[in-house]
């Protein structure tokens, strides 16, 4: 991918700035860690914004603009109707599910599997979670260094560069952005990562915001555009992306959103099950109306070039409408969008570690401030496998992808006991090893048997599975949607079925239990006033950041004023709440 112009000096300066504020945030929370809950459920006082912005990032990754801003450019508004699907879904989660893991009153979500099923569920969960996340983070990592690596040209006998390309080593980029992840969340734990996750939004915000009407002024205005637009470009619709595909995306991401770990962590930070419940409607509710800002640039870049290769145009519109500074905003935006993903992981992997391994199995007398070292310890040694991961994918030869896909289909199977258990008195562990035992053969025979006939040939194999097969083959979505979530219900209501027969579950009232005392606990924290400060702190800069690249701007002077008000009147209504005297509050977890 060529830029139209490469990142200049005042690029370089906002991208190190970036990097510095993220390290300081780290730093500053971490002179708050004084127990595992501060570590890894931020001591129940995050605000429910924060909670709320930070999972609407960590649903992010450097594929959203990559692989979904390529199904901009290629198919149209049906890369905005599958992201809104998502908010739809975690709209939902807030309805039904996000206060019900806050009334629990866990610090991990290990805790409740531990309280519902038992150990052995634990560990099945945390060892597949380990390294489907692992695997996942480290191929996010690797296509993230891949993509800026192109955008950050070195001069001649510069360090980290790359002899062949001119460019910022790949290598040397994976190991350069993971540190820096890693470092602030082993400093400050779920605090830095909540924090962090708001800043990165807030960055990526103003990039998208900037772009939209800098690359629809690039084609003559909206109106052009759509007249430009290629036919059914603006249709909801597309290929494989239809009405059903859609209803069945919808029940998927309400199943991950409502169980993934670094969901329910969101959750179970805030000081009151009201709390969860509006974070998650906050994520759901970006989600559903924010997606048409995001794949707009993308989109209108099909008028500009309808010859590029879809999954750079992101990029490549950025590259041509941003001015200096811009970029490197930009450049920040798409780091922003898989930090905030793998800094919610290796928080998430680290308090299972500490928590329900270390403490519980190691050294059950373990102090608060052991505990916190030794959750810093599994962060740096969970993030360091991560980049070494991240360097070997060009030698994995595509075993990765089928690792990915493989879980990805086992996701639904993983995900739906959870939120039956949530619900149901009557199953228990025997519903979690009947919908593995009987979907991961499913999942195996539909992502191998079409190549096995391509390559061995029809000759021994019945011709209703051919004909099965070939649909599998064809419907790729519509399996995923099958065997995602409709086998696991069919599954579960059988198990349902069965177990009525023998009574409530032993994990039932356990859980039944752990809701009391929750409730008998007391009163819950109070929301700091900190958070607040940081980003009425960060809009300051931001806005002042905008007033130079104002200044230094050739052209679109007035849209970039516009951005630098908003910015300094949003920084000043945020200093308000952040020291404005808080008022006694009593917040009963009820």
């Amino acid at each position: 991918m060529e830029a139209t112009h490469p990142l200049q000096t005042i690029d370089y300066v906002v991208l190190a700035a970036f990097m510095a504020w993220m390290l300081l945030i780290g730093w500053i929370f971490s002179r708050r860690m004084k127990d595992s809950s501060d570590m890894f459920a931020a001591g129940g006082r995050s605000p429910w914004w924060v909670s709320g912005l930070s999972g609407f990032m960590t649903i992010f990754s450097a594929g959203t603009f990559v692989v979904w801003g390529g199904i901009a450019h290629r198919l149209g508004l049906v890369a905005v109707s599958i992201l809104m699907v998502v908010g739809m879904s975690t709209i939902l989660v807030g309805a039904v599910i996000a206060p019900r893991w806050r009334r629990m009153g866990i610090t991990t979500p290990t805790e409740f599997m531990r309280i519902r099923f038992n150990e052995s569920v634990v560990q099945v969960y945390t060892w597949i979670g380990t390294v489907y996340r692992g695997l996942g983070l480290a191929v996010g990592l690797y296509a993230l260094a891949v993509m800026l690596s192109v955008l950050i040209p070195l001069p001649e006998g510069a360090p980290f560069r790359d002899a062949n390309t001119g460019n910022l080593s790949v290598n040397w980029s994976i190991i350069l952005w993971g540190a820096i992840v890693i470092v602030y969340t082993m400093a400050g734990g779920l605090w830095a990562v909540l924090m962090t996750d708001v800043i990165q939004c807030l960055v990526l915000c103003l990039a998208v915001l900037v772009a939209v009407p800098l690359s629809l002024a690039e084609v003559g205005g909206a109106a052009n555009f759509v007249a430009r637009a290629p036919e059914g470009f603006l249709a909801p619709t597309a290929d494989e992306f239809t009405y059903s595909f859609l209803f069945l995306w919808f029940w998927i991401g309400f199943f991950r959103y409502a169980a993934d770990w670094a969901f329910v962590q969101r959750y179970i930070c805030v000081p009151t099950p009201r709390d969860a419940q509006k974070a998650a409607y906050l994520m759901g509710g970006l989600y559903v109306v924010s997606p048409i800002l995001w794949m707009l640039p993308a989109m209108v870049y099909r008028v500009i070039d309808p010859d590029a290769k879809p999954e750079e145009a992101y990029m490549l519109v950025c590259c041509r409408v941003l001015p200096a500074g811009m970029l490197g905003i930009m450049v920040a935006a798409m780091f922003s969008a898989t930090a905030s993903m793998v800094s919610s992981v290796l928080n998430v992997f680290a308090g299972v570690f500490t928590c329900d391994v270390y403490k519980a199995l190691i050294n059950p007398a373990a102090s608060p401030r052991r505990m916190v070292a030794v959750g810093r310890l599994a962060t740096l040694f969970y993030g360091i496998a991560m980049i070494l991961v991240a360097l070997s994918v060009p030698y994995m030869g595509g075993a990765e992808k089928l690792v990915l896909v493989l879980v990805m289909v086992l996701l639904g199977p993983l995900m739906v006991p959870v939120i039956w258990a949530l619900y149901s008195r009557h199953v228990g562990p025997c519903s979690i090893w009947a919908t593995l035992a009987i979907c991961t053969p499913a999942a195996i025979l539909a992502e191998s048997a079409p190549a096995l006939i391509s390559r061995y040939g029809e000759t021994f194999v019945p011709q209703w599975l051919t004909r099965a097969i070939h649909w599998v083959e064809a419907n790729p979505r519509e399996t995923e949607g099958l065997l995602g979530l409709v086998l696991p219900l069919a599954v579960l209501g059988a198990v349902e079925a069965f177990s009525r027969l023998r009574g409530v579950d032993p994990g039932w009232n356990r859980m039944q239990e752990a809701f009391a005392h929750a409730r008998e606990s007391g009163s819950a924290a109070v929301a700091s006033l900190l958070p607040a400060r940081i980003v009425a702190a960060s809009l300051g800069m931001l806005g002042l950041l905008m007033m130079v690249i104002t200044i230094r701007s050739a052209q679109q002077r007035s849209t970039l004023a516009a951005f630098t008000v908003l910015l300094l009147i949003s920084a000043a209504g945020m200093a308000w709440l952040g020291f404005r005297k808080p008022k006694a509050e009593v917040h009963e977890i009820s």
